[in-house]
């Protein structure tokens, strides 16, 4: 559990209310992360969301061959930095993480149990309406970015 009072001082969470602040606080945990340590991995089950509050986290992309599983090819699809949420897939169904996220420096996360966040938004249209629209509007964001290394790669 983390104190209400950390989350408050981001927009993303700018929008909840202080019962929601708290509930979400109940789930959250502090973690640091050191450089080179993988958070979670593509096509994994997405059992936390993460929110980073120092440091910066590398989005990948891999791409491993079915019948060859050590033919991989790892590509770089962004960034977050502190005050962003990333591990959105755990809010997403099937909850599966679409990607790889790696410290490139020492981190402080945020780690939010999904299965609670999940069922505290089931139980909330408020809490989950404002989760969904914030989710929304990060998945959009990242998508543009990728969109932009794709274009860039392909001129």
């Amino acid at each position: 559990m983390i104190s209400p009072e950390l989350l408050r001082r981001y927009p993303f969470f700018g929008h909840l209310s202080d019962a929601h602040l708290k509930a979400v606080a109940m789930l959250a945990d502090e973690q640091m992360v050191q450089t080179g340590e993988t958070l979670f991995e593509i096509e994994r089950p997405a059992d936390c969301f993460y929110f980073l509050i120092e440091g910066s986290v590398d989005l990948h992309y891999v791409v491993a061959d079915r019948d060859h599983p050590d033919l991989r090819k790892d590509f770089f699809v962004g960034q977050v930095n502190p005050g962003e949420p990333f591990g959105i897939s755990a809010f997403v169904e099937p909850y599966v993480y679409t990607a790889t996220a790696l410290a490139n420096s020492p981190c402080r996360v945020l780690k939010i149990a999904a299965d609670g966040l999940r069922k505290l938004c089931e139980t909330d249209s408020d809490l989950a309406l404002v989760f969904t629209r914030h989710i929304a509007r990060v998945a959009m964001s990242r998508l543009h970015e990728t969109r932009i290394q794709l274009a860039a790669a392909r001129a």
